[in-house]
């Protein structure tokens, strides 16, 4: 074991394993490690400049008893930068503090020759490397100590009931519906980063903790320390990057359905809104509106001059998005022109097929920059130059036909390896060049990976079905997305999945569903509603008609006196509008999310820690979903202060739970504190 100082980093060798930790942002430290090679240099998520911090670093002996009465000196070094330090001791150990308490230590529970506390004969160690057959990668086992009373949150958004993440085990890898974004918060004061794309799994047991990448060059996490969840988003956004100006004439209603199949029925809804007297801030055209996957442009039989659409759309003041996915059908006139290229990801094994919905297709390979190039100039001709204001970019996982990770291969190496980052290198494909013209970019996007925030990603959390079990789950997402960096979030309100829009059942849950979204980032209209009784337009087997469509999911689509009630939550959202944008001013600055964890304001209340049902929306307004079929009441917790019931006016003091407050079907419980 041998400790030296490397520009302003702590460095340790130890069997062919070389060690790097250094200063990285306020309070903060990266740790990487490499077997057998040099460092890779590769930021992934840290890409933020955070230059300037020196650390203090210092190599020392200590004393270590090995029996009969014998004292034997062995070294360890410590690395402080700010609040947080690291204590690495004679085998390799590393422990984490804020100011002098112990936060985080890796496991370990193999003899090291004395008779320390962490000896023991299980040959357990804290960075376990096992070589992969016929390749230069590795999988890495990172474990460390775990904190019983510990809870953690953040990690991005799974499909599960949990906001505390203590106790879970969670698959690093992309899914629909599931966005992985390692990054995770603790009670006990830190943030730490995963900062590995591949595929893996999280386990946070109550025995250890586990980090496991199955295909890695080399170890690179982030841990930063700070008092408050509030600290931490902002240490974590400084060094990997903040949201950028929510523009403010995209904080009220968006239009949207599966799906709008000619340019007329758009126009037809739009002017529909604007007899209403209800302003609709983007209208978004839906999938299948191209002639087959991969064209990336319309189909003229029922979309003969989108230009024109667009313009009359922006006299009206409604901006206009457009589906994009990463899908190339071998039929598109785009496929093999890409497929020669090399555009395109590839398989390892068998038919060099990634995705069959609707076509035999593969997917883009956004890691080659030629093919981020190639597919912006085709979507710029087609969409971009007529007018179209924003991009939704579906499928953006990938959507893998089979989720079978160890078959797919991109330009920067296999999918095991660097698949997580897959939706933000799709991302920037539009991303990097609209944001050269000076404009807000605001695309709609269905993943994310740590980082992601920065691109100008809305994130929704996928098709979910019309369940009032999914809505309870999609706060939970919401949150834990919030915590990991992404405030631009949203859902399909009234989940994606319906079978039968008359049902007075799933009219009550999009109702609810419908209550929470005017309290959340972004109020977005979307679902594919049943039954599917439409005709097809014609009896093509490609383009813009032969798919089916939904009901329709316009606001008055569902009965007069639920119309009503979406009206009168429509008009609240429009009364917070400048409070809506200073909730995405502050996300911009210093990370924090628009919906928000109890405890992320109000920390030292310890039962806010454990509330799972309840949020706030910014620091003014906590909200109480109602998560149940037929539930008109329910309890709330307040925390200190006092607070304002928004229903009749009623004031109550904080810090006791409110019993049974009234929940009618027109009324969400809502509280301002005062």
């Amino acid at each position: 074991m041998r400790f030296e100082i490397v520009d302003n980093a702590l460095q340790f060798y130890h069997n062919g394993e070389t060690v790097r930790i250094e200063p990285w942002g306020k309070d903060s430290l990266r740790v990487r490690s490499r077997v057998w090679g040099s460092f890779t240099n590769r930021q992934w998520a840290l890409t933020e400049d955070v230059s300037g911090y020196k650390a203090e670093i210092s190599i020392d002996e200590e004393d270590h008893w090995v029996g009969d009465g014998n004292i034997d000196k062995r070294q360890i070094a410590t690395i402080v930068n700010g609040r947080a330090k690291a204590v690495v001791n004679f085998v390799g150990i590393i422990r984490f503090y804020k100011d002098d308490k112990l936060v985080l230590q890796e496991y370990y529970r193999m003899y090291d020759g004395t008779l320390s506390q962490g000896s023991r004969c299980l040959k357990l160690i804290n960075r376990e490397w096992k070589g992969i057959i016929g390749a230069e990668n590795y999988t890495l086992n990172v474990k460390f100590e775990s904190d019983r009373n510990e809870k953690i949150f953040g990690m991005g958004q799974y499909q599960q009931p949990n906001l505390n993440l203590k106790g879970c085990t969670l698959e690093l890898a992309q899914r629909n519906s599931q966005a992985s974004v390692p990054f995770a918060i603790s009670s006990l004061g830190y943030g730490f980063l995963w900062n590995i794309p591949a595929v893996g799994t999280c386990n946070f047991g109550m025995n250890y903790t586990e980090w496991i990448a199955k295909s890695a060059k080399e170890m690179d996490y982030w841990i930063t320390v700070a008092d408050t969840p509030k600290a931490i988003m902002d240490n974590y956004t400084k060094a990997t990057g903040h949201s950028p100006v929510f523009p403010e004439e995209l904080m009220g209603l968006w239009q949207c359905k599966l799906r709008y199949r000619t340019q007329e029925e758009v126009l037809e809804v739009a002017h529909a809104y604007e007899k209403a007297g209800i302003k609709i801030d983007q209208i978004v055209i839906d999938f299948f509106h191209w002639t087959v996957q991969g064209d990336w442009k319309f189909d003229k039989t029922y979309w003969p001059d989108p230009k024109a659409m667009v313009d009359e759309l922006h006299s009206m003041g409604i901006r206009v998005i457009v589906s994009v996915w990463p899908s190339v059908d071998r039929r598109s006139e785009n496929f093999y022109p890409m497929m020669e290229k090399g555009l395109l990801i590839k398989t390892e094994r068998g038919a060099q097929q990634t995705y069959d919905y609707q076509g035999d297709c593969v997917e883009i390979d956004p890691f080659n920059p030629e093919t981020r190039k190639y597919v912006w100039e085709v979507c710029k001709r087609n969409y971009a130059d007529l007018g179209f204001d924003a991009f939704w970019l579906d499928n953006s996982e990938p959507d893998y036909g089979i989720y079978d990770f160890e078959n797919y291969r991109y330009f920067a190496g296999p999918a095991l390896e660097v698949t997580n980052i897959y939706p933000q290198m799709y991302s920037r494909v539009f991303y990097d060049e609209m944001v050269k013209t000076g404009k807000p970019v605001v695309n709609l996007m269905r993943c994310a990976w740590a980082g992601s925030q920065k691109y100008g990603n809305v994130i929704w959390s996928g098709d979910v079905p019309s369940t009032f079990q999914a809505f309870a789950e999609q706060i939970q997402c919401g949150l834990n997305m919030g915590l990991s960096g992404i405030a631009w979030w949203t859902t399909d309100i009234g989940g994606f999945m319906t079978d039968d829009v008359a049902d007075p059942n799933f009219r009550q849950l999009l109702i609810r569903w419908y209550q929470f979204a005017v309290y959340s980032a972004v109020l977005r209209m979307h679902g594919d509603r049943g039954p599917y009784n439409i005709p097809a337009l014609d009896n093509r087997d490609w383009g813009g008609g032969y798919l089916h469509t939904g009901q329709p999911n316009e606001l008055w689509s569902y009965g007069e006196e639920n119309y009503a009630i979406m009206k009168k939550y429509y008009d609240i959202r429009i009364s917070m509008h400048d409070y809506i944008k200073s909730l995405y001013d502050e996300a911009s600055t210093n990370g924090s999310p628009l919906i928000r964890t109890m405890f992320y304001e109000f920390p030292e209340d310890a039962k806010c820690w454990e509330i799972e049902d309840q949020y706030m929306f910014g620091a003014k307004y906590l909200v109480a979903p109602i998560l149940n079929l037929n539930q008109f009441k329910r309890d709330v917790y307040l925390p200190a202060g006092k607070w304002k019931l928004t229903s009749t006016g009623e004031v109550f003091d904080g810090g006791q739970i409110v019993k049974d407050i009234d929940a009618p079907i027109e009324y969400m419980p809502v509280f301002e504190k005062i």
